[in-house]
Order: structure tokens, then C-alpha cells, then sequence
């Protein structure tokens, strides 16, 4: 926690906060424009912010995109704003984020979070049904194999499944991609597409959440608040193993 709020103590380094906002997925020429500052100082600030996890970054090609991640906002707000009953501050909302181009290459979403586990436990936890279900409220049903169907489904005995797809790459348990739809959805860009990276530090794991294809807006701000509560959820019940209300967000 300290670190996040030492790196919000700094103009510039809420500046670049707020360019990501405004347009997440930057390269650091792109938030270089506009900015009286060698590209090494920029680099510097960045730094402080991946080391608060306020900042994550996917590589795409050649170029490091870099993405607002409001997971410490989050806790800040369950921690201090909750604490005091102010009124419950919108973090994910207030900090959306907005594509230039539905069409773009680039991810429309990325979320990092830690976790104190190893990367075969939280592989397992994303891919078990009982172990999904006791976290995300619905069990994740597939043999994990590159080609094969998975489902979503309902934890109520109805054996509903609310999200279906396809597995595209699986690497135990580094890994994983699939495609991510409702059953019958008419998608003309075709379905969403989630990637799972798990990357071990020491006794944490990094893991980050890719959600891209995203149909509108209104679809982005779904997947924020949904992603926000499954993965603190999932943190919290490979942790302590109790859990925090199951999400609404399918």
C-alpha cells in the first residue's frame, strides 16, 4: 500500500495515470508526445508505477503496451473508503478503458493481480469445476485441451452454462487462452477472447488477465467490474481459503 500512495504523490506520475485512462494500451513513445521530458525520466516514473502495480504492460511485437490496472484502487477503496461509509467511489468505472478503435489490435483490457501461491495452484483454481465455483460462483468445465469446448456453468444443479467457448492454447501452467461468448451470442467480429498468463516470483504469482474483442463500451465496463471481483475473489480463497460474496458477473 505504501507504494501505491507514494506513487500517487508524484504530478507526473498521475498524469501518465491519467493518459491511460484516456487511452489505455500505450506504447512509451505515445506517452512521451506532449510530455517535456527525456523518454528515460518517462521510463523511470513508469517504473515506479509497475512497482506500485498500477501499471501493467503487455508486449506486442517489438513495442511494451502499457495499461492501467486499478486492482490497488480497488483495494484502497475496500480498505479506507468503505471503512469510513463514504459513499462507495466507482474505481473501475471512473477508470474504464477506452480503445480509440473497436477494430485495434491491441487488448481492450488487461488486469494484474499477485497472489501468494504457486503457478499449479492457480492453475488448478482456474481450471477445476469445484474449485472455480467456490470462488467464481460457476464451475469451469473442459478437458483443457487445445480445440475442445469448455462451459461456464451454473452452480444450481440446472447444468445452465452461461459462457461457452473454445480452448485455443493451453500451457500447463503458464498459459491459457480461450474464446469467451453466450451460448447463441451474435457476435459479427466473432467471440471475446480471455488470456491467463501465470509468471512466477518466488512464493507469488503474477497473474494477468487479457480480455480483448470486446464489443462496445458498455461491454468493457461489464468485463472491469466482473474481472475486479472474480480475481479478488480468487486471491482471497487461495490465500486465506474463504471467499468474498460470489460475483454477480458471469
Amino acid at each position: 500500500m505504501d507504494k501505491v500512495f507514494k506513487a500517487l504523490s508524484d504530478a507526473t506520475r498521475r498524469r501518465l495515470l491519467d493518459r491511460l485512462h484516456e487511452n489505455n494500451g500505450q506504447s512509451l513513445g505515445e506517452l512521451c508526445k506532449g510530455l517535456e521530458m527525456s523518454r528515460q525520466t518517462i521510463t523511470q516514473h513508469l517504473g515506479v508505477l509497475e512497482a506500485a502495480n498500477l501499471v501493467s504492460t503487455v508486449r506486442r511485437g517489438r513495442e511494451r503496451l502499457h495499461y492501467l490496472n486499478p486492482v490497488p484502487l480497488h483495494e484502497i477503496d475496500e480498505r479506507w473508503i468503505d471503512k469510513f461509509e463514504r459513499p462507495r467511489l466507482r474505481a473501475l468505472s471512473a477508470l474504464k478503458q477506452r480503445a480509440e478503435d473497436l477494430m485495434s489490435p491491441k487488448p481492450q483490457f488487461v488486469y494484474t493481480t499477485y497472489i501468494a501461491a504457486t503457478p499449479e495452484r492457480v492453475w488448478e483454481a482456474l481450471t477445476d469445476p469445484e474449485m472455480s465455483a467456490a470462488y467464481w460462483g460457476h464451475s469451469n468445465v473442459s478437458d483443457w485441451q487445445p480445440g475442445s469446448a469448455w462451459e461456464h456453468r451454473r452452480v444450481d444443479g440446472s447444468g445452465i452454462a452461461d459462457v461457452v467457448g473454445t480452448i485455443v492454447e493451453a500451457k500447463a501452467p503458464q498459459r491459457l487462452v480461450i474464446t469467451w461468448a453466450g451460448p447463441g451470442d451474435e457476435r459479427p467480429q466473432g467471440p471475446s477472447k480471455v488470456t491467463f498468463e501465470l509468471k512466477s516470483l518466488g512464493g507469488t504469482v503474477q497473474l494477468t488477465v487479457t480480455h480483448e474483442n470486446l464489443r462496445d463500451d458498455a461491454e468493457m465496463r461489464e468485463v472491469a467490474g466482473g474481472w475486479s471481483t472474480v480475481l479478488s475473489n480468487l486471491k482471497t480463497y487461495l490465500e486465506t481459503g474463504k471467499t468474498l460474496l460470489l460475483p454477480a458477473w458471469s
